[in-house]
């Protein structure tokens, strides 16, 4: 029998249910602000545990920690419990896992430079084609060179590197902007003062850590507190796309699985999309549709449907729609392409509920066991379990100090890449260096210069199988190497 999550009633009294064999068909929660989203994505990520998968979700405001508590008698949850019938209803916690990637409310999440790569790095950064030309060329000399990009530091070095011998470079990879390589280095001094430093360092997140039950068989709950890095929205974005990406590269095909492996909820998602360049657009819609095959379902929250890109609004077969407003012309307009976007049920008029919703309830529409949407239902939405509201600060350092990764990420390692190789062959450089005092003769040395030296092994990499080969994936992730 296929396994289901409850979702709500419908008004006619039917029981909105979830087939969890289609759960890795992808979903969206949208509706305006205070309508009931959050609290339908914590209660879907109940359900998803109930079922032993784990959820990764995106905590925003810090609302949805309360997850990790069992929940409290509260009159309007008592009113919708008493509505819905729910004979069995009874408050539950749920294991929790903390994340941040400041390491501030959580275990530190940590990727680095050379996984994040040049695609989702120039976005991160904001470059121009130019600029974004120029970091492509950068990786390419470290990937040639096999030298690692892990932290901030390595590539400023690298970046001196590429400049100071910029002549020589031309010949291999075209040219190098020394404007464009100081704008970057600008860049990275803003990426730093917005935290950045924090996210690249190693050790780098184990995706294995995020794919985890709890010894009665539930899928844990990993929270990434982003209430600081939602004010650095290219930041929280790049990092979303980041790990999706790496997901869809390290996770094994599953094929149809009755259950998902792993399902993510990212809120705010408009600002994955915001601004996105063309390129990045259609490598996101790739890994959106081919992620589903490796068990993993994501599930987009936001204001309005028209946030999400049509490529990608099109693979969400799952949708939930709280309240819009329509309170000018370009409202109005959203309400009426978000109508458009359901199976329409010949009892309800859309477009018109959707404006008349209370909060707590959604329109919603789901996949059958045959992969179709159902029509349209105007539908109660089920109360959850745990606590509404955030925790406390010291509920939070309990959960990190008893979690199964704790003192794991904590300490930083900071192994030799670029930065260290660079600063060696300068260092070199200088104490080789011929003193003037003594007489002029033809030089027989076979010392190659710092150019000649990567050029030497930038060739035997190249042409020797057995050497490193490093290779990136579609958003730029490295498939070796890390």
């Amino acid at each position: 029998m296929t396994k289901k999550i409850f979702i709500g009633q419908s008004n006619t009294g039917l029981a909105i249910e979830l087939s969890a064999k289609m759960a890795n068909r992808h979903g969206l929660i949208a509706g305006a602000t205070g309508t009931g989203k959050t609290i339908t994505m914590q209660g879907l990520a109940e359900g998803f545990s109930d079922l032993g998968v784990p959820v990764f979700l995106v905590d925003v405001k810090g609302d949805v920690s309360g997850i990790s508590q069992a929940g409290k008698p509260h009159p309007k949850v008592a009113e919708r419990v008493e509505l819905m019938h729910l004979d069995d209803f009874k408050f539950q916690a749920f294991s929790t896992t903390c994340w941040d990637i400041f390491g501030q409310q959580g275990h530190p999440v940590r990727t680095t430079i050379s996984d994040m790569g040049p695609l989702l790095l120039s976005r991160l950064l904001n470059l121009n084609d130019t600029q974004e030309g120029v970091l492509s060329l950068v990786f390419r000399v470290a990937d040639d060179n096999g030298w690692l990009l892990l932290d901030l530091k390595d590539l400023r070095a690298m970046l001196k590197f590429v400049s100071d011998n910029a002549k020589d470079f031309r010949s291999l990879y075209g040219n190098v902007s020394a404007a464009s390589v100081g704008a970057i280095q600008r860049r990275l001094i803003s990426l730093e003062d917005q935290g950045g430093n924090n996210l690249f360092a190693e050790p780098v997140l184990n995706l294995d850590d995020l794919i985890q039950t709890d010894e009665q068989g539930r899928g844990i709950i990993n929270l990434l507190a982003a209430d600081t890095l939602i004010n650095s929205p290219q930041l929280y974005s790049t990092f979303l796309l980041w790990l999706m990406s790496e997901l869809f590269e390290q996770l094994p095909e599953v094929g149809d699985p009755d259950k998902p492996k792993l399902v993510l909820f990212f809120d705010e998602a408009h600002l994955m999309f915001k601004n996105a360049p063309d390129v990045l657009l259609d490598k996101v819609e790739q890994v959106v549709r081919l992620i589903r095959s490796k068990g993993v379902g994501i599930y987009f929250v936001s204001q309005n449907p028209t946030d999400i890109p049509d490529t990608i609004l099109g693979q969400l077969g799952n949708r939930i729609q709280h309240a819009l407003r329509a309170y000018t012309a370009r409202d109005q307009k959203a309400v009426k392409a978000a109508a458009q976007t359901f199976r329409p049920n010949p009892d309800l008029d859309t477009q018109q509920v959707i404006t008349e919703l209370g909060v707590g309830e959604a329109l919603v529409s789901l996949l059958d066991e045959n992969g179709t949407p159902s029509v349209v239902q105007r539908t109660m939405i089920k109360p959850p379990k745990s606590q509404i509201g955030p925790i406390s600060v010291q509920q939070r350092q309990d959960l990190i100090s008893s979690s199964l990764v704790a003192g794991v990420y904590e300490q930083l390692v900071d192994r030799e890449s670029a930065y260290e190789i660079l600063a060696k062959r300068a260092e070199q450089q200088k104490s080789e260096v011929i003193p003037k005092t003594k007489p002029k003769r033809k030089s027989t040395s076979t010392r190659q210069s710092p150019f000649e030296a990567f050029l030497s092994s930038a060739m035997r990499s190249l042409g020797n199988q057995i050497g490193r080969k490093l290779s990136r994936g579609l958003l730029g992730s490295l498939l070796s190497g890390k």
